[in-house]
């Protein structure tokens, strides 16, 4: 098994904290690990790095065997997905909210259909594809998230405490059929959690922050 990530010397301060210091740290490909830690752990602090909407004081990282700089940013964007702990959808259908990334990719009409009718259906909200996504519960609105970053068919997909909002019985639910997708096809994953249940069932290999370090 090879390294889909690596992380050499990597160095995060925010308002003049360092909040992240990792000396180094691989996430091999194919896996599902977990990303796990207490609050202000850093967890989704590394998340940002890794999806480079947060920039490093310094610190190397590699993308399947190269230099995440040297892919171009869109090129390399194009290559994960990423899902917070909020959905942040649009005014807009479920399908529009899905499709989004597809329309801006070109894709052709019918490859788009498919693709988000597959997800919609995978994720069991292909009843909501007309539903505005402002009305969805938010159980409902975290399947949709999820469905809009699959569609992509990201070679990594991070996903930021994607439980944590949610009553107990969606939780449960949703747990159930990550534990089905997720080992599924070429796609790493990292998901960040506070809870051992989460761990246990989804997991791989994991990654214990605390205090912006790695832990054990």
């Amino acid at each position: 098994m090879s390294a889909i990530v690596g992380i050499r010397d990597l160095l995060v301060r925010r308002d003049g904290k360092v909040v992240l210091q990792i000396e180094a740290l691989t996430v091999e490909r194919g896996q599902v690990t977990a990303l796990v830690g207490p609050n202000a752990a850093g967890k989704t602090t590394l998340l940002l790095v890794l999806a480079r909407l947060l920039k490093p004081e310094r610190g190397d990282i590699w993308f399947d065997g190269k230099p995440v700089g040297s892919q171009g940013e869109v090129a390399y964007r194009r290559r994960i997905g990423l899902v917070m702990q909020d959905a942040l959808l649009l005014d807009r259908s479920v399908f529009d909210n899905v499709s989004l990334g597809l329309r801006f990719r070109h894709l052709p009409k019918h490859e788009i259909h498919r693709r988000v009718d597959e997800w919609l259906s995978r994720l069991r909200i292909e009843h909501l594809r007309e539903r505005p996504a402002l009305k969805l519960s938010g159980g409902e609105a975290q399947r949709v998230a999820l469905a809009r970053a699959f569609v992509l068919e990201p070679e990594l997909l991070l996903l930021d405490e994607p439980f944590r909002s949610l009553d107990e019985a969606t939780r449960r639910d949703l747990l159930k059929d990550l534990k089905d997708l997720l080992p599924q096809g070429p796609t790493s994953t990292i998901f960040s959690s506070h809870t051992a249940e989460d761990l246990h069932e989804l997991a791989q290999a994991e990654i214990v922050l605390r205090g912006g370090r790695l832990g054990f």
